[in-house]
Formats: C-alpha cells, sequence, structure tokens
C-alpha cells in the first residue's frame, strides 16, 4: 500500500554552470520534472520545486584561466544564460538558487562541521600531482598530454577526447601541467573520506528491498555498485575555488564538488524559507522526489543518501528518483565540446513562440528506458501534424464556430445523442490514465493521453460537421459546439503539464482561469536575497481566477472530464491560433548547421590524422639497405586494370629499360595525371603478377596518417635510371 504523504519535495539536478543547457538537459530532467510539478500544483496539493546552478569545481575554474576572467565571472554569466532559458521554456521552479550564494557555504561549512565533529570522516594521505611552478596541487582535468591508447596530444588526466578512454594522470605520455607547462611532480597530501563501505549494508537493504519499484535503470546501476563492493570517496580537494573546508589547518582545500552540490538542494529551500524549510527536509511526511539524468543516479541514490544518513537529525531519503537515459540529436551523442547539441537559449531566439513545440517533441521523444533521438524533421512533423492539425485545428473550428453562429456565448446543451454521449465519456477513462501515468512518471504515454483528448474533440467535430448542421438545426449546431467547447476547456487542464504556453492562451480565449500553486512564502519572514543585483529567486507563477469576468469561471485538475465547465451563455474571448505551421526553411536552416559542425569536425579529425606518424620499424644494417635499387624513372602510359577500383598499369622508362609496374594508386591519381610524371622505383624488386599481369618493381610513396599517398619525386629532373641512395 503506497504511503500517503502531505507535502511533495521535488528537485531537479543542479546544472553545472560552465556552459548552457542543451536540449539533452531538458528532455532529461528539466521538462519532465515540470511536468510533474505541475500535475501537482493543479490537483492542489503542497508541493515545493527546488533547483540552482551548480558553481563550483575545476571545469570553472579552467574555463576561468581559458578567458581570462575570474570564476565568479564564469558562473554569473552562465547562471543567468540558464536560468532564462529556464524561465523561458516555462521550467516553473519555487526557487533557483546558486551554490555560490553566502547561505549555501554556511549550509555546506556546517554540514561537513557537524559530519567532521562526530567523526563521520576518515583521513588518508596521499600522493597527488603538484605543479612546482605554479605551487599547487593539480586536478587530473589539470594535467595534460599523449594518450597512451591513441596516440593524440592533449588528453586529460582522467580522460581523453579523442578516443573516449578512461584515464589516470600516471598513465599519461609526458605529462605536463596546465597551469604552467611544468612537468608535475607527486607530492604528499591529506583529504577527508566518506566512508561509503560502512553504509553498504543499509543501502542495500533501503534501496534493493525496499525499492525495487524504481525504474530497472536506476535500480541497476545502483545494485551494481553495491553488489561491486562500495569505497571511501573523498570529500575535500585541493583547489582554490570552492567552499573553504571549514577545519583548521585546511588553508588550500575545498569541499568537494560532487558533496558540495546535493547540499545545494536544501540551501536553496532554506533561502526561500528560512522559517520552514524543515518541514520539506525532515518530516517522514513528506516526499522527496529527485529528477536526474543516469550519470547522476550513484550520487543521488548512494552519496547523498549515505551523507543525510550520515548526518542524522532527521533529513528523509528519496521516494523515487526517475532518471532518464540520454538523448542523442540526429543519430549521434549530444556532445558539448563538439557542439553538437541544441542549446536551449539559441532555440528560444531562433524560434519564438515554440516553446511548447520544444517541450512537447522531447516528451514525446523522453528517453525513460533508453537511449533516444531527436531529429529537426520529427520536430517539424509533430508541430504540424499533431499539435497544429490535430490540437490546434480541433480547437480553432469549435472557438471559430461559436463565435460564427451563437456570438461568442457558449450555446446551450440540448438533447445528448449517442455521439455525443460517447464522445463525453472518453474523457475521465482518458483522465484516469494520464493520472496513473504521471504519478508512476511515465510522462510519454501521459502526454499521449492528453493528445488522445484533442484526438477525441477532432473526430467529434468532424463526424457531426455542426457547420452543416447549423443550415438546417440551430439548435443541434449548438449542444454539438457546447460539447466541444466542453471538450476545450479539457484540453485547457489536461495540457497545462505539457505545453504551459498553448493551455494559457487557451484558457484566454475561453476566458477562464486556473488554480495552480500558491506562494509558500506566505507568512515566512523576508528571504535573505543573497544573489547579484537585479536577480531575485525565481518563484513560480500563481495563477487564480483574479480579474477573471464576472461568471468566474475557474479550472483544476478536478474538472477535468465534467460535462458543464462552460456554463450556456459564458462569453468566449475572439480566437487565435494556439500553434503555426513550421516551413521547410526553418528546419533546413538548422539541418545546414549540424552539416557544417559534421563537416568541419570530420576536416579536423582528418587534419589530426595525417599529423600521425608511423612508429619506426625494426633496425636494419647498411648492406641490407645496399640490396635495394632505387632509381629514377618517367611513366610513359596509364590505364585502369578492368574490374579493379584500385589499380593502375603503367608503363615507365627506367632508362635500363621499359617495363610495367602494377600499383594501388587509383583512388589517389588518374591515368592521366600520371602520363610524363617523374617518380622513384624499387628497380629490384622480384617480379610478381598481379591479376594477370606482370609487374617489375614498385613505385616509392609516402603515406599520411589520413591514409591518403604521395610520389615522392627528385626536386628537379633527373635522367632516368639516376640511382637514389
Amino acid at each position: 500500500m503506497d504511503k500517503k504523504f502531505k507535502r511533495t519535495l521535488v528537485t531537479s539536478a543542479l546544472p553545472y554552470a560552465n556552459g548552457p543547457v542543451h536540449i539533452g538537459h531538458l528532455a532529461g530532467v528539466y521538462v519532465p520534472a515540470d511536468i510533474y510539478v505541475r500535475y501537482l500544483r493543479m490537483r492542489g496539493e503542497d508541493v515545493l520545486y527546488v533547483c540552482g546552478s551548480d558553481e563550483h569545481g575545476v571545469p570553472i575554474t579552467i574555463k576561468a584561466r581559458q578567458q581570462g576572467c575570474s570564476p565568479q565571472d564564469i558562473v554569473d554569466k552562465y547562471h543567468k544564460i540558464i536560468k532564462d532559458s529556464f524561465s523561458g521554456l516555462g521550467i516553473n521552479f519555487d526557487i533557483y538558487g546558486r551554490t555560490s550564494s553566502e547561505v549555501h557555504e554556511k549550509n555546506a561549512s556546517d554540514f561537513f562541521r557537524k559530519l567532521y565533529d562526530e567523526g563521520k570522516f576518515i583521513t588518508r594521505e596521499s600522493e597527488q600531482y603538484y605543479d612546482p611552478e605554479a605551487k599547487t596541487f593539480l586536478a587530473d582535468r589539470y594535467i595534460v598530454g599523449t594518450c597512451p591508447k591513441c596516440g593524440a596530444e592533449g588528453a586529460y588526466g582522467d580522460q581523453c577526447e579523442k578516443c573516449g578512454s578512461t584515464l589516470s594522470p600516471e598513465e599519461l605520455i609526458n605529462p605536463k601541467s596546465k597551469l604552467s607547462g611544468a612537468e608535475p611532480v607527486k607530492k604528499k597530501t591529506s583529504h577527508w573520506y566518506l566512508p561509503l563501505d560502512q553504509y553498504e549494508k543499509w543501502l542495500s537493504e533501503w534501496i534493493l528491498e525496499d525499492h525495487k519499484e524504481w525504474r530497472s535503470n536506476v535500480y541497476g546501476q545502483c545494485k551494481s555498485w553495491i553488489d561491486g563492493g562500495l569505497q571511501p570517496r573523498a570529500v575535500s580537494r585541493d583547489l582554490d575555488w570552492g567552499v573553504p573546508v571549514p577545519v583548521e589547518g585546511a588553508e588550500g582545500k575545498v569541499l568537494y564538488v560532487w558533496f558540495d552540490a546535493p547540499i545545494g538542494y536544501i540551501s536553496n529551500t532554506r533561502e526561500l524559507l528560512p522559517e520552514s524549510w524543515d518541514k520539506w527536509w525532515k518530516s517522514e511526511d513528506t516526499k522527496l522526489v529527485h529528477f536526474i539524468g543516469k550519470d547522476n543516479i550513484v550520487f543521488h541514490c548512494i552519496v547523498f543518501p549515505s551523507m543525510l544518513k550520515a548526518y542524522g537529525d532527521g533529513y528523509i531519503l528519496p521516494d523515487n528518483v526517475p532518471a532518464n537515459e540520454f538523448l542523442n540529436l540526429e543519430g549521434d551523442k549530444i556532445s558539448t565540446s563538439r557542439n553538437w547539441a541544441v542549446w536551449a537559449h539559441e532555440f528560444l531566439t531562433e524560434f519564438p513562440g515554440k516553446q511548447d513545440v520544444m517541450r512537447y517533441v522531447l516528451t514525446a521523444n523522453a528517453p525513460e528506458t533508453k537511449d533516444n533521438d531527436f531529429s529537426w524533421k520529427d520536430f517539424q512533423a509533430r508541430n504540424n501534424s499533431e499539435l497544429v492539425a490535430i490540437f490546434g485545428n480541433f480547437v480553432n473550428r469549435a472557438v471559430v464556430l461559436t463565435h460564427k453562429y451563437f456570438g461568442g456565448k457558449v450555446p446551450a446543451c440540448g438533447n445528448l445523442l449517442d455521439i455525443d454521449r460517447e464522445a463525453l465519456a472518453e474523457i475521465p477513462a482518458l483522465r484516469a490514465s494520464l493520472e496513473r501515468n504521471i504519478e508512476g512518471y511515465h510522462f510519454r504515454e501521459a502526454l499521449k493521453d492528453a493528445m488522445s483528448i484533442a484526438r477525441v474533440g477532432n473526430k467529434y467535430i468532424s463526424d457531426t460537421e455542426p457547420w452543416k448542421v447549423a443550415k438546417t438545426d440551430l439548435e443541434r449546431t449548438g449542444t454539438i459546439l457546447n460539447v466541444c467547447l466542453q471538450i476545450c476547456a479539457d484540453l485547457a487542464i489536461a495540457f497545462e503539464p505539457f505545453t504551459p504556453f498553448a493551455a494559457e492562451k487557451l484558457r484566454n480565449m475561453l476566458g477562464v482561469g486556473i488554480n495552480a500553486g500558491f506562494d509558500h512564502r506566505k507568512g515566512e519572514q523576508e528571504t535573505v536575497n543573497t544573489y547579484r543585483p537585479g536577480e531575485g529567486s525565481a518563484l513560480h507563477t500563481v495563477s487564480s481566477a483574479d480579474g477573471l469576468p464576472s461568471c468566474g469561471v475557474c479550472l483544476d485538475w478536478s474538472h477535468l472530464g465534467e460535462t458543464d465547465l462552460l456554463p450556456a451563455g459564458h462569453q468566449l474571448n475572439q480566437p487565435e491560433l494556439l500553434f503555426a505551421k513550421i516551413e521547410d526553411e526553418a528546419i533546413n536552416a538548422q539541418l545546414a548547421r549540424l552539416d557544417a559542425i559534421r563537416a568541419e569536425r570530420e576536416a579536423a579529425a582528418k587534419a589530426e590524422a595525417a599529423k600521425v606518424v608511423a612508429p619506426q620499424k625494426a633496425e636494419c644494417t647498411f648492406e641490407d639497405f645496399e640490396k635495394m635499387d632505387i632509381r629514377t624513372a618517367t611513366v610513359l602510359e596509364a590505364e585502369r586494370v578492368p574490374k579493379t577500383d584500385k589499380l593502375l598499369k603503367l608503363t615507365i622508362d627506367t632508362g635500363i629499360d621499359k617495363r610495367t609496374i602494377v600499383s594501388g594508386i587509383a583512388e589517389f591519381y588518374s591515368p592521366e595525371d600520371m602520363v610524363g610524371k617523374q617518380i622513384c622505383i624499387l628497380a629490384n624488386l622480384a617480379p610478381r603478377k598481379i591479376r594477370g599481369i606482370e609487374s617489375k618493381g614498385m613505385i616509392l610513396m609516402a603515406r599520411q596518417g589520413d591514409g591518403k599517398m604521395r610520389f615522392i619525386t627528385p626536386a628537379e629532373a633527373l635522367l632516368n635510371g639516376a640511382e637514389i641512395g
């Protein structure tokens, strides 16, 4: 039996403030969380949605050095970009905070100090790489060298971005510090560790026994980690950017970002609700749900719960962690380093007014159980064939016809026929399925349920044809349009979680309001604002019936499926299109941009490959070399060898004789290119037959790392037969 909760606390993974968010982030974390929260708000439930920017860690310091600015400059820049992107897409947090705030620094410090004072950490001394010139310890990302796996230069101490191999600094060839270029040395340092192994038995019971209902990807990854044996994990590191370790003698050490970041959920809640924050984190009747991507499963299911368990003091643990898989782009893995992404802030600029389309498509293709793909053609097709042709078309016809025949007032509902009753009867069943799917975190299926309501309406108005009935029976026309408008009101409710901008536009057309949440800060002291000037907490929009016409129609989730949501005589506002078609030009422009990125990437890869030099072969003696008779020659005739793609038959003048050589160079040179060219040959190579042609000798070629071959030719014309050596 499911436990009953009084309130729900929802968190979304803190986006890392060293760059913008892309559609992979949106599909995996933020859109599904927003759907869930909007649904709960419409049900009148007490729900809090918390998020914020993750602003500490090595990548931010690296970017700051690259751009010649401070880490604070970097996080200020990207915090704003990320926050504005979320706002533009309707991601409706109660608060969007940041881990560089004063509130967070104090909260994270206090958290560490309590665990430290209670002996919950262990201390370990280890040797780590140190830059003797910059006089600082080096994180793995600050060490670069040659990859031992593929030979690429510029591989990091933790990963080679060319071949994707996971590395350690010890494996790099010729390691260098990114700070000074100096060769790093090993130096002893001490750090504090959270002994995860001590919580292994408890985690096994709590997850593997008590939460078998979690998604298979979440449960499976947790089981794999636990079965493999958990190890202590460092909670501090040597760095000058982050929350300082609040212990005497810990100068130059900060809290490790993985330890620091999840505490940010608590800090942001405290910043919003300084008096009542603890009821959201320390009450057994609060349901905690983490929305994350699969790369954060371990941190939210094993590490953060272990931190809270170690801390004690009544902190609750997550009831569910609905982690999604990854979203690909046009069949290729989204990569920020390769610029292979659709960036949220760029999308909002390039596709104004299309926020709902992106939310809809990302939900329809949500990677809930496996990696999924986003394509621009699918984006266009779903907009044009579903949102425009089904949802938008039905609403437009219903509202336009009501204005045409009834002056924009909801007509009275007369006697219902079977076709009317059957259409209306479908809505409650779809509502039940919609609720089950949202509450079970199956948002793709929930979206199908919502669109099915639009399909019911679209089919009903097409089957009843009120524009024809109006010629002979206006009363019957009124009944049909009354049914249509009730379904429109249903859509204004059902689509609020998925396409909130369109739902608001539809409610404005219908002249109704919505009850969807309330301000949790009422009754609280004024929130301490630790943000930079002009930045406040991002409270969600509180919707109500204020300012509505005298009829005061206000919808909420409980009304979905009722047949009298809009009373007869209720005045509608003027119709407007909910969705507009997306033309080929806009889509082709995006595809062209991706093609250009792909071509640039391929060209760079080829150029890099061309730099690769094959290793030296085994030594040979001078006597071995003397055996080779290398001479200059001129090509007299050239033709392709029939039924082959690579072979050319060459007739050459060696100065000694005229002979035939068969060479596999047709993919690099045409026969026409060859005639008259002076080349170098190995003249005394034993003859052999190739495709029935006797080949006497071998042309000397140079092969680049990218596979291209070029002739070895004299710098100036020589007599045929001149010896080389």
